[in-house]
């Protein structure tokens, strides 16, 4: 792709998904292991992480709107590497709890918020609409290349160095990223002038979204979406690192695995695309990720002695990556090339801000329904989370959506 500018971008990205799959892994083995949460506090460190969204992500999302995209993505990049600075702080000081790093995640989250609006806002105005579907293809790329590596180096950096210094590799990349998305060459326009009350531009947006006859399917779809994968995830961590008695090195492994997947899935994305048509390709995706977890829920216990659990795991997490995948680019092509300039802001906050605000609650539920029934029967409440996720498409007009 010769956008000027497009390449420091993709690369900006690139560091900065690196760095969060890192963290994700230590973040989840500090939680879990260091700190000794139960499945119900797992939940609820999730949900902390994203009540941002919730709280303010359409008021995020309108000023955004009325800003340059530019600058609000490099200071939040460096906003978010000083946050996650305070983690091993608070651990050289020996003042790190769980209510403390539910305080630190609060924070990153809310800086995640500003972050998303300006990023998913900024794209289709560095790129031709035209050239959306191969750009988010590429971020992709990139993403599950540092999603296969990510987790197997951070699993390593947690066993050797601890979880806490495990951060530090995140924070670098945020700082990083920082100063690449500052040297990417873009005219955006000046702010608007601000005519309207920052309600009504809010509503705008939200009005915009639900009566956009194939975008609003394709919305509550992903809604769903998320209720199922906040419950999946919350409960994979425990689940894997107990029961299954994988270790922080080999649950980073069978992570990565997803990564693999996703770069399959992200390499056949636009030319699927173009040829299918991004309903079906989407579709596809969700079904994908509904066959993943149901086989994860059939991996066996450590009781076995083998390393059967840590393939079937694997095997879940290729089938997850390779759904999201093929997904994800056709789902954020469509979704910028779709939507005017002006409310580009306002619709990728509203619609994140659902998603996360409905994570809230699958984190949450995830958590009390693991330590209430169990993992597995957990897990295949999820799975069937997802197959009405899948049903919202299959059923509306965005199936037969073209880019």
């Amino acid at each position: 792709m010769s956008v000027p500018g497009f390449r420091t971008y993709w690369t900006a990205a690139t560091i900065g998904a690196f760095g969060s799959s890192v963290t994700v892994i230590a973040i989840q083995v500090l939680v879990v292991s260091v700190l000794g949460a139960s499945a119900t506090e797992v939940g609820l460190i999730r949900a902390v992480q994203l009540l941002p969204y919730l709280l303010l992500g359409l008021v995020v999302g309108a000023l955004v709107d009325r800003m340059r995209r530019k600058p609000v993505l490099v200071w939040s990049n460096v906003l978010l590497a000083a946050t996650l600075l305070v983690i091993p702080a608070l651990w050289v000081l020996d003042r790190l709890s769980l209510s403390a790093v539910a305080v630190v995640l609060f924070l990153f989250g809310t800086l995640n918020v500003i972050e998303f609006a300006a990023v998913q806002s900024f794209l289709p105005r560095l790129v031709p609409r035209s050239e959306l579907l191969a750009a988010n293809a590429r971020l992709d790329q990139s993403e599950t290349v540092a999603q296969t590596t990510g987790p197997v180096v951070g699993g390593g950096l947690v066993s050797l160095l601890g979880a806490p210094w495990a951060v530090l590799v995140d924070a670098v990349s945020y700082l990083v990223s920082a100063v690449l998305i500052s040297r990417v060459p873009i005219d955006e326009p000046p702010p608007r002038p601000t005519t309207t009350r920052l309600r009504q531009e809010i509503s705008e947006g939200i009005r915009w979204i639900y009566r956009h006859p194939t975008l609003a399917p394709l919305a509550w779809s992903t809604h769903v979406w998320f209720l199922g994968n906040s419950m999946a995830a919350t409960v994979l961590v425990p689940f894997a690192l107990r029961p299954l008695g994988l270790s922080p090195l080999t649950y980073g492994i069978a992570l990565a695995v997803a990564g693999v997947g996703g770069l399959i899935g992200a390499l056949l994305a636009t030319r699927l695309g173009h040829a299918f048509g991004a309903g079906l390709v989407v579709l596809v995706g969700r079904v994908l990720t509904m066959v993943a977890w149901a086989v994860v829920a059939l991996a066996p216990s450590a009781s076995s002695g083998t390393v059967l659990p840590l393939i079937v795991v694997a095997t879940g997490q290729l089938v997850l990556g390779l759904g999201m995948g093929l997904e994800n680019a056709n789902e954020m092509g469509y979704w910028q090339a779709n939507t005017p300039d002006e409310v580009q802001g306002r619709v990728n906050s509203t619609r994140r801000s659902a998603n996360r605000t409905i994570a809230v609650a699958g984190a949450v539920a995830g958590g009390l329904l693991a330590d209430l029934l169990g993992f597995r029967p957990t897990l295949w409440l999820a799975v069937a989370v997802f197959a009405v996720a899948s049903a919202i498409l299959a059923l509306s007009p965005f199936r037969s959506a073209r880019h």
